[in-house]
């Protein structure tokens, strides 16, 4: 059970009235690519962007909101996360055509985007078919891959925060490399992207290849959540990790990814901790090697709780 802020005054009760549902401690592990962490004190799933709207302009603001997608760029801590977790679902994954323009909610997938835009004849959106986890996600960490990055294709894009309503255009977003300069408080709901149009056969192709270089260079059939650093100006974060020595690095349940070393695994037994625990010890062995920081790419979120760490193992 998490020993939350809010916890004794049960926090559901101070609850508006919503439409959405709405679950009490919550068990996150379910909900994550890397399968552990601990509850989310509430979990809200709203029915669409209104639900979303009454729920952020009539909570108290001392208590605090987190937004998660499909949970495939997020560690979740072994504590759980305290107020309430938003989980954007079906009334946020809609996906539109209308003409070089794709309008999407941020609950829809990367590569239903891309599959939606394939099948208009749009390019310039082959890239999110290799990144995993869906648009809201992608647009708060500027995501890229393959060559290209959220800020090529994003026009407009729609936002709830607690005073309501806000439309962001591109150059509101502030993006950077793997960033977004936008307010934390505020959740994204849709966007609008823009393409060029292109050969379906092409696009189809590009896509194909695409997905087998995914296949043949990421351990995709284990869990795991996408790639952990970011990679730092000149160098690429796996081969830095390389350079360490680092490959197939161990720390209780979680293991440096033989495949790719920018990737940390769940080899069955990791506890967050052990996750977190190990992608550190990464960064202290490549600073010490190299003299380069690394900085995560991977978002940690939640409190942690007092288990111990495991030792590392080589």
């Amino acid at each position: 059970m998490m020993a939350a802020k809010h916890k004794s005054d049960r926090l559901i009760d101070a609850l508006p009235s919503l439409r959405g549902r709405i679950a009490e401690d919550a068990a996150l592990s379910k909900l994550t690519w890397f399968r552990v962490g601990g509850p989310a004190e509430i979990l809200f799933r709203p029915a669409d962007v209104d639900d979303l709207a009454e729920l952020l302009a009539r909570l108290s603001a001392d208590i605090p909101v987190t937004v998660i997608g499909v949970g495939s760029n997020i560690l979740v801590r072994d504590g759980g996360i305290p107020g309430v977790v938003v989980r954007l679902g079906d009334g946020f994954a809609g996906v539109t055509v209308d003409g070089d323009q794709i309008i999407a909610g941020t609950g829809a997938s990367n590569l239903k985007i891309a599959g939606e835009a394939r099948d208009a004849g749009l390019t310039g959106f082959e890239f999110l078919s290799g990144i995993p986890g869906s648009l809201g996600g992608s647009l708060r960490m500027n995501a890229g891959a393959f060559g290209a990055e959220m800020a090529n294709i994003v026009n407009a894009v729609d936002a709830v925060g607690r005073a309501g309503p806000v439309q962001l255009g591109a150059d509101d977003m502030g993006f950077s490399y793997r960033h977004s300069d936008v307010d934390e408080n505020l959740i994204f709901v849709a966007a609008e992207m823009r393409g060029t149009p292109g050969d379906f056969g092409a696009i189809a192709s590009r896509m194909a290849e695409i997905q087998e270089e995914r296949g043949a260079s990421q351990p995709l059939k284990t869990p795991t959540g996408g790639s952990t650093f970011i990679n730092p100006e000149g160098h690429k974060a796996w081969e830095l990790i390389e350079e360490a020595g680092c490959r197939c690095l161990k720390r209780g349940g979680a293991m440096v990814s033989e495949k790719h070393c920018n990737f940390l695994i769940n080899t069955g037994s990791a506890t967050a901790a052990d996750i977190e625990g190990l992608g550190e010890e990464v960064r202290r062995r490549v600073m010490e090697e190299t003299g380069i920081r690394l900085e995560w790419e991977i978002r940690i979120i939640g409190i942690a709780d007092d288990a111990s760490l495991a030792e590392v193992q080589t």
